[in-house]
């Protein structure tokens, strides 16, 4: 009796444990939250005044904001990464129960996704003194944080200037069947596409976009599509500026061939993306979200922009571009409130053409 006790007993122990340890790695995968990896600045995240920042923006560019601000503030800040409408999407999912602060993005339509949802706070009174009206959306539920110009990129061995579109829609006409190419799948043009609908129209947008699926090629990133026209596959590119002057700053391997036309004259291939940044109405940490986004657009977060390897634009606190990129002031971009974007509108009219 007294051994069937004691197997009895160990039979118990070797049960619980087994649950006990499988409890342990739900609770663990249940605190893990995104199915991004966190990164974390300074020490462990779980001080009271830690913050989380959902982040769809370059991971360099955000670690750097990050170590600055932690630097000035003490204020420790977990990073989750993923892609603009990836992040997008989960915030909305989450809702109210979402761990995130702030998130950050690299183009606007998530931005006026998430806003549409009814998920962010409004920003504060010193962050909308620091960006322009121009960089912000007219709500003030986020605000612009960088800027990256829509530019041509062109085989300077195959074109010269009169050559070149002279305007984004050009793009559509049979004579250049075969010669362009694009990213269509990414966040990065489908923005472009939403800045086209808003100053063209559904039915001038839609048009285009067939003629796109007609004439144009296909790529996975901006990268991969310059590279591309730097390899004489085709003879240009509709991507952001930046791709371009990253490339040029390393060895211009994938970029030595290639020149930037910029389309100017508020056409809306002169489309300046606005990057965003918002505070979520959910977030149990208000003020310090705030101070991030403040840190962002204040002159400390904007020469970072100025002086780092991102090469996209400041767009706050008066700091001045690169000086190796042309001015801002100087691209005539087309005038657009970023709340207006749409993306949910551009993805149904993309996959009717076929492009998604």
């Amino acid at each position: 009796m007294t051994s069937m006790t004691s197997l009895t007993r160990k039979q118990f122990n070797k049960t619980a444990l087994a649950a006990l340890a499988g409890a342990s790695v739900l609770a663990l995968a249940a605190c893990g939250g995104s199915t991004s990896p966190a990164q974390s600045s300074g020490a462990a995240g779980g001080a009271e005044d830690a913050i989380t920042v959902y982040n769809a923006q370059h991971d360099s560019l955000t670690q750097a904001w990050v170590d600055e601000f932690t630097k000035e503030t003490g204020i420790k800040v977990t990073i989750r990464p993923g892609s603009d409408l990836e992040l997008s999407n989960q915030l909305i999912a989450e809702g109210a129960k979402s761990p995130a602060d702030v998130f950050l993005t690299e183009n606007s339509p998530g931005m006026t996704q998430v806003e549409n949802a009814g998920l962010f706070a409004d920003t504060s009174a010193k962050i909308q003194e620091q960006v322009p009206a121009q960089y912000r959306p007219s709500t003030n539920k986020w605000t612009g944080i960088a800027a990256r110009s829509t530019v041509f990129a062109y085989d300077k061995t195959k074109l010269n200037a009169d050559q070149l579109p002279k305007s984004i829609m050009d793009l559509a006409d049979p004579a250049w069947k075969g010669r362009w190419a694009a990213s269509p799948s990414g966040a990065d043009f489908q923005a472009i596409v939403s800045a086209m609908l808003e100053l063209e129209g559904e039915d001038a947008t839609s048009k285009w976009l067939t003629a796109m699926k007609e004439n144009s090629k296909a790529y996975k990133g901006n990268s991969t599509a310059m590279k591309a026209v730097n390899a004489g596959e085709v003879e240009g590119a509709i991507i952001y500026h930046y791709y371009w002057f990253g490339d040029q700053a390393k060895t211009g391997e994938n970029s030595n061939n290639v020149s930037l036309h910029y389309f100017k004259n508020e056409d809306p291939g002169a489309f300046v993306s606005i990057s965003g940044g918002g505070v979520l109405a959910s977030s149990k940490h208000q003020e310090n979200a705030q101070k991030f986004l403040e840190f962002v657009t204040g002159k400390a977060g904007q020469t970072i922009l100025q002086t780092g390897t991102s090469f996209e634009y400041p767009v706050a606190s008066g700091v001045a571009a690169n000086d190796k990129l042309v001015p801002l002031a100087d691209l005539q971009a087309p005038k657009i409130d970023p709340a207006k974007l749409n993306s949910a509108k551009v993805i149904d009219l993309m996959t009717q053409a076929g492009l998604l």
